[in-house]
């Protein structure tokens, strides 16, 4: 997989991922490389699903007020989040042991409340940041 990416996407993975690393990680581009090494389709199209999910519930965790930066997909949350945990925990879940993390119990279950009290997940202390990220 290292060389793979290095190869495919100019990416030099590291033992401790920093920030901007985790970041280009994160698409859309990357998930085609990887699924370029996954022999079952059925596990491809759970991994694309995965990242799309993934990348329409990023806005609304980065945004500092999501009712008004990006309110189709504030909307959408709750159904996204749902279809991510069940996709981590269905067909991840030799990874997951059937479970999520608690960091992605945080960003999966609670932004909807975190952004109704205060408009952002930001503010939610180290927690809210750490799960945005």
């Amino acid at each position: 997989l290292d060389k793979h990416l290095r190869k495919k996407m100019n990416l030099k993975p590291i033992m401790r991922m920093n920030g901007n690393f985790a970041r280009k990680l994160m698409s859309k581009e990357t998930v085609e490389a990887i699924c370029e090494l996954i022999h079952s389709e059925e596990r491809q199209v759970a991994l694309k699903e995965l990242m799309d999910l993934y990348l329409k519930m990023k806005p609304v965790w980065r945004s500092s007020c999501p009712a008004k930066e990006c309110p189709d997909l504030l909307c959408q949350y709750s159904y996204h989040s749902q279809r991510f945990a069940e996709l981590l925990s269905t067909k991840f879940k030799y990874r997951y042991e059937g479970k999520i993390t608690n960091y992605f119990h945080k960003t999966l279950a609670h932004v909807p409340e975190i952004i109704e009290r205060d408009g952002s997940i930001g503010a939610w202390a180290s927690e809210g940041n750490e799960s945005g990220n």
